[in-house]
């Protein structure tokens, strides 16, 4: 006997439901998130004579330990299904789609027993797959986090230093934020002379020596002088700040490092490697949302939706509306649209079609959704054939579909 299971899960329990093949309930529970209460869901089971191969269950997430124990138990039919698809097949019990946990929890194991055909079974990713994509996510979080930090030290220092926001080519280099720390108020800065500023810059290992004078310059540049208040108000704030960012930046450096040696021993490495302009951060982030499992994106067409690069559209009648898409993997639509940017300048392919879309768009983030949204398409071809993107064979094909009859 199949029986279905679905979990409504939360921080702090989990709402379980079991049907039967008919769709009749044959029990209900409730479980803490503790070991005890993932014990006693597993006890539920035994309890009902029902093995581990017969139970198909369904969750909305796979970030959760549950997971992972329903995973070290054997179970191996788990469906995890998106909140949005939850959130849309409420109606089903209900016109006024008004929910519980409970009638969740019914909701996908009622899913799982008539839409299962739509649906995929989960597979854990490598152990590698798995870290990759933990560090990419790391990287993403710490540029937010550097953008961030610098943003709010740029408007302290213009507040009563804004010199030292200049003197470097850009305040988040590592030295900026180490001339800030060691020279924090604009007076500190007057007593240097050139010889000393050449000092710290040697000494912090500054790359181009040959742009010192300039740096210097814009260092004793005039300008306006802040009150001795504003100074002791504000100075302190900018000397964390400027740790802050440091060590982010430094903890960013190490994570990129970190990447590219895990990056290079995953057997995918070759065609994620091969992508146009995706570079040494941007091809681990790609590959470690595409994954392992080559039936998780069974189409292009599934993957572009994930990934939010392909529209919605809505048609009934003479009525058709297409709109953003607004659910959708909003990490993955960065990393894949931060791709499209950066494969302009290193595909030919790829600077043809944007510029023949640009005056079609109504942004310019529009213009690379659309560019990222084809090189999905290409991406996901390569993916399921294990093949390393080839420019001239991709123009080739490409003429050839064009070519008049």
């Amino acid at each position: 006997m199949k029986v279905y299971i679905g979990i409504d899960w939360s921080s702090q329990k989990h709402d379980i439901m079991y049907l039967n093949e008919e769709g009749g309930i044959i029990a209900y529970q409730t479980i803490p998130h503790t070991p005890l209460g993932f014990e006693a869901f597993d006890d539920q089971r035994m309890k009902l004579g029902v093995g581990v191969e017969d139970c198909l269950v369904g969750i909305e997430t796979e970030h959760n330990l549950l997971i992972d124990f329903l995973s070290s138990r054997q179970y191996r039919q788990i469906y995890v299904i998106p909140p949005t698809t939850i959130k849309g097949s409420r109606g089903r019990f209900g016109a006024s789609k008004a929910n519980t946990d409970r009638s969740d929890a019914h909701l996908i194991a009622d899913m799982l027993r008539t839409d299962r055909a739509r649906l995929h079974v989960w597979h854990a990713d490598s152990l590698l797959t798995q870290q990759i994509a933990a560090l990419a996510s790391l990287e993403q979080f710490l540029t937010h986090m550097i953008i961030q930090t610098n943003n709010r030290l740029r408007n302290v220092l213009w507040r009563y230093y804004p010199n030292a926001a200049i003197v470097f080519s850009a305040l988040d280099l590592q030295i900026s934020l180490e001339f800030i720390c060691a020279f924090p108020t604009p007076q500190a800065a007057a007593q240097l002379t050139f010889e000393q500023f050449k000092v710290f810059a040697r000494s912090h290992h500054y790359p181009q020596p040959s742009k010192l004078p300039v740096c210097f310059a814009r260092l004793q540049k005039p300008q306006p002088e802040a009150r001795q208040q504003t100074v002791l108000a504000f100075q302190s704030e900018a000397v964390r700040l400027a740790r802050l960012s440091f060590h982010a930046v430094q903890d960013k450096a190490a994570t990129i490092r970190e990447i590219q040696e895990l990056f290079v021993e995953h057997p995918d490495y070759p065609i994620f490697s091969s992508l146009p302009g995706a570079g040494k951060i941007l091809a681990p982030a790609l590959l470690a949302k595409f994954g392992d499992d080559r039936l998780r994106y069974p189409t292009p067409q599934v993957l572009q939706s994930v990934a939010g690069t392909c529209p919605v559209t809505r048609a009934s009648g003479k009525h058709k509306v297409v709109s953003f898409r607004y659910a959708c993997d909003h990490e993955f639509r960065s990393v894949v649209q931060q791709w499209a940017k950066c494969s302009i300048d290193a595909s030919v392919w790829a600077y043809t079609y944007f510029q023949s879309i640009r005056p079609h768009c109504d942004s310019l983030s529009h213009a690379y959704r659309r560019l990222a949204n084809r090189w999905l398409e290409i991406a996901w071809r390569l993916w399921q054939d294990r093949v390393p993107y080839d420019e001239e064979r991709h123009l080739r094909q490409h003429a050839l579909r064009v070519k008049p009859n």
